[in-house]
């Protein structure tokens, strides 16, 4: 079979391998789909802190079962999307019902080898049915469940004005999920594209770029009083030190973006809102099942969320492009 290597940083290869045996309770699953994730472009770049070279990328899945190794609820050819989040199920996250923050979580295409390949085997706990979704819907569920945990864990009210600061397809994962829970969702952006995407597909009520002027601007749209919760989504140190001044006093400050540095906080700012501070990694089975339903229900779009599509022996000449935002890339797809 093929896959795609990072062979290190900025360097991807295309390798043939063995098709993997599966073990007794786990599957043999053909990967359909790989969808292209911020953690991948953060990769190739060296800038991820988790992960290691050389690897496979790829942790947004959907695949069809080939076969199952001892366990008959699972049926050939039946489409799956994955959890990719191998958890050890002993430690203190585990036993809390907190998986996606086990003490030794293994994450696909990060810690281990990812999708990007043609097949892959897989514990069958981690695979979850598609039901009546599309290929390219099921890949897309693991990119929408950070959004749609990260709104679940703000406990997001409705009628609250909600700042999401970054939108890249996390960020907007977060938007429509606020909206969905029933807030007034500002976003914030650099890119002026984005944020013209972020009204038509996230449905977000007012939009803006950072800056002095965004002050105003929230200040004015929350009647003085500014978001009561600030999701920031950008992975970059600046943007996170910043997203405490545009929160209301009182307010949450979610942390969705994973930077390699520290983030510096002014405490007297942070101390007079009595300010609630949240970090929100990956996502977990019930995210999955939240955003499963809202695409099945047409509460979530899929077909304009993906811009970009390419081949597996593509994604070596493509990849590098896909990085840059002025290529117009909100989600690349991988067919396979």
């Amino acid at each position: 079979m093929k896959r795609v290597v990072c062979r290190e940083p900025g360097v991807l290869q295309i390798e043939a391998a063995a098709v993997p045996e599966p073990n007794p309770g786990e599957a043999l699953v053909r990967i359909r789909r790989v969808g292209v994730c911020g953690t991948d472009i953060h990769a190739y770049r060296g800038r991820q802190p988790f992960v290691s070279y050389p690897r496979v990328f790829g942790h947004e899945l959907a695949g069809e079962v080939v076969s199952v190794h001892g366990d008959g609820e699972w049926r050939p050819g039946e489409a799956v999307t994955i959890l990719p989040y191998l958890s050890c199920g002993k430690c203190v996250a585990c036993r809390t019902g907190k998986p996606n923050c086990c003490t030794e979580l293994q994450t696909f295409g990060v810690h281990v080898d990812g999708g990007m390949q043609e097949y892959i085997t897989m514990p069958v706990q981690y695979l979850v049915k598609g039901g009546s979704l599309s290929l390219d819907e099921l890949a897309v569920v693991e990119c929408l469940a950070i959004g749609a945990h990260a709104v679940w864990r703000a406990k997001v009210r409705p009628g609250e004005h909600v700042l999401v600061v970054g939108a890249g397809p996390i960020g907007l994962g977060v938007m429509r999920f606020a909206k969905l829970a029933g807030a007034t969702v500002i976003g914030m952006d650099t890119n002026e594209a984005r944020l013209a995407f972020s009204q038509r597909w996230a449905g977000v009520d007012q939009i803006v770029q950072p800056g002095r002027a965004a002050r105003t601007q929230l200040l004015e749209w929350t009647g003085g009083d500014n978001p009561a919760v600030v999701f920031d989504a950008t992975g970059n140190v600046q943007s996170m030190a910043s997203a405490l001044s545009y929160l209301a006093h009182g307010g949450r400050l979610v942390y969705v973006g994973l930077v390699q540095d520290n983030v510096p906080l002014p405490d007297p700012e942070f101390h007079k809102r009595e300010a609630m501070l949240l970090a929100s990694r990956n996502s977990t089975r019930e995210d999955f099942r939240r955003v499963m339903e809202a695409i099945a229900g047409g509460q979530v779009e899929v077909s304009t969320f993906i811009t970009h599509r390419a081949g597996l022996n593509e994604v070596v000449d493509r990849f590098d492009a896909w990085t840059r935002p002025e290529t117009g890339v909100i989600k690349a797809m991988v067919e396979v």
